[in-house]
Formats: structure tokens, sequence, C-alpha cells
């Protein structure tokens, strides 16, 4: 009898083991789901600001023609930066910067392509460049809270998979850290304009 009780408290135990490792599994799937849609908001937000590009470019074309060589810069850095892809499942340090290194190129060509922009009054005066520069610039803050929010949701999900007991759960399922995105180099120092 004395066995029988021991043998239905171990039962009642691995019992009460297992459910909560199957309640800690579903909420680090919760977590990793958090972290592939934040990377969404990113991708969705750069996709918008590739979309808005070629609208740019065209209104400036009519205006500055001999600003080829910058126009053509903006056109192949969109292009790289739209062809460079990350899966939201394999989220390391290195795709993550790869990926912020085509955006940040793109990023640099428009720059370039604003500041050559002063040199034409009536195009600055332009309604729809004027709304272009502001969708843009209103999509750059959206790009860098979308950002933000992976960083956030990265962050919670990988205290999630690593601390204890949870940490056990991660490791037996194969649950892996996920990169954050950084700030870029040289970002620290302010950017030099020349006219």
């Amino acid at each position: 009898m004395k066995k029988l009780g021991c043998l239905a408290i171990i039962l009642i135990a691995l019992i009460i083991v297992v459910l909560w490792g199957f309640g800690k599994y579903n909420s680090l799937v919760k977590e990793e789901q958090n972290v592939e849609r934040a990377w969404s908001d990113v991708e969705n937000q750069y996709q918008r600001r590739a979309d808005l590009i070629p609208n740019l470019v065209e209104t400036v074309k009519g205006y500055a023609a001999h600003e080829s060589e910058t126009l053509q810069n903006v056109i192949e850095a969109r292009a790289k930066a739209t062809s460079v892809q990350v899966d939201a499942k394999n989220l390391t340090e290195e795709s993550i910067q790869q990926y912020q290194q085509a955006q940040g190129e793109l990023g640099s060509a428009l720059g370039k392509l604003l500041v050559s922009v002063e040199r034409y009054p009536d195009l600055k005066a332009n309604e729809n460049f004027l709304e272009l520069q502001s969708q843009l610039e209103g999509t750059e803050n959206r790009i860098n809270n979308a950002r933000d929010a992976f960083n956030s949701a990265a962050q919670t999900y990988n205290t999630a998979i690593k601390v204890f007991p949870a940490n056990l759960v991660a490791k037996i399922t194969g649950f892996a850290s996920k990169a954050y995105f950084k700030a870029a180099e040289g970002s620290a120092e302010a950017p030099k304009v020349q006219f």
C-alpha cells in the first residue's frame, strides 16, 4: 500500500512537471511569434520606404536631370536593399547586420539625393516633392519605431529562454536567441553636410 502511495505521488509530480513543461513551451512559442511579427513590421517599414523611392526619383529627375549619377546610386541602393532577405526564423547577428548594411547604403544614397536637392529651389517648392519628402521622413520614424519594437520583443524572448527553469525547456525544444538591431558603425559621429 505504501508503494502504491509513493508511486501515485511520483506520478502526480511527473504529470505536474510535464504540464508545466507544455505550458512553458507554449509561452516560448508565443514569445518567438512576437519576435517574428516585430521583424515583419521592420521589413514592412523598409518596404514602404523602398516603394516611395521610385516616386521620389521620378520627381527629382524632372527638375535635376544632370544629377543622374546621384539618382542612379539611389536606384541601385534600393535594388540591393530590397534583394537582401532575412528569414524571421533565423535572426542571427550576421543576417541582421547584412540587412542593416544594405538598408544603410540606401539611407546614405537618399541622404545624398536630398542634399543635392538643395540646389533646386523650384523642386524644393514642388508639392509632389514636399509630399514625398514628408512621407519619407515619416517612414524613417516608423522604421525607427519598428526597430525599437523588434529589439524589445527580442529582449523579452531572449530573457524568457534564458531564465531558469524555462531555459531547460528552451534547450530541450531548440529555442535559440534572436539577434538585435544595433547602431551602424560610425553612427555616433554627426554626418558632415557640405554644399
